[in-house]
């Protein structure tokens, strides 16, 4: 008998040990996700501006040297790839935007969400502006269906720095690049910790 329980008390010994081994606290997961960003950085070619470099160039970052801003207070990196024409958002009744984006997880880039194979049907955006901060909720589109009204906080970020115009011929669609960690994505990836890497355009009439 002292055998079989010293068998099976060494057997509860190692299924701890393996238990403890495969846990990850939100720390370690914290450290995975800044290596996944430095790793999709180095691997894309990003070349990283602070803040005042931004500002300094005129909220423009610079494509053809892959400049990324890194947002010190969010943690988000944003390329501005078009500003757009049109104008900037105001101070109003909350404004309807319509959303081409395009989604993929750092941590495996084959995962994709995106609205681009369905042009006829962009994602809906309501926003109010306040100041210089924006709310925001998905009232339709993939977004709306996969991830529910919230809008990412990281979403938000170029609202401040773009024109929103009409799907007209002679303009130009705002278009941004961004890498969002998990404090500013949406509540899957709060959840899980995990980081994403957008293509958005913005526009105030759907367009085809």
């Amino acid at each position: 008998m002292n055998k079989i329980f010293s068998s099976l008390a060494l057997c509860l010994v190692l299924l701890t040990m393996v238990s403890c081994d495969n846990y990850e606290t939100y720390a370690d997961q914290k450290k995975k996700e800044r290596n996944a960003i430095s790793d999709f950085i180095a691997q894309k070619g990003i070349r990283e501006i602070s803040e005042s470099e931004f500002h300094a160039n005129g909220n423009k970052t610079d494509t053809a040297l892959n400049q990324y801003v890194y947002m010190n207070n969010t943690g988000v990196y944003m390329q501005i790839v078009r500003k757009g024409a049109g104008t900037p958002l105001q101070e109003s009744a909350a404004e309807e935007l319509y959303i081409r984006f395009l989604q993929k997880s750092i941590f495996d880039t084959t995962n994709v969400v995106t609205n681009r194979f369905s042009p006829y049907i962009p994602d809906i955006m309501s926003v109010t502006k306040t100041g210089t901060t924006f709310t925001a909720s998905f009232t339709a589109g993939i977004m709306y269906s996969t991830y529910g009204a919230s809008v990412p906080s990281g979403w938000l970020v170029p609202l401040n720095y773009i024109n929103v115009g009409n799907a007209t011929a002679d303009e130009d669609i705002s278009l941004v690049r961004l890498i969002i960690p998990h404090t500013q994505g949406t509540q899957v990836a709060t959840s899980n910790v995990y980081p994403y890497y957008y293509e958005i355009s913005f526009q105030r009439t759907p367009g085809l």
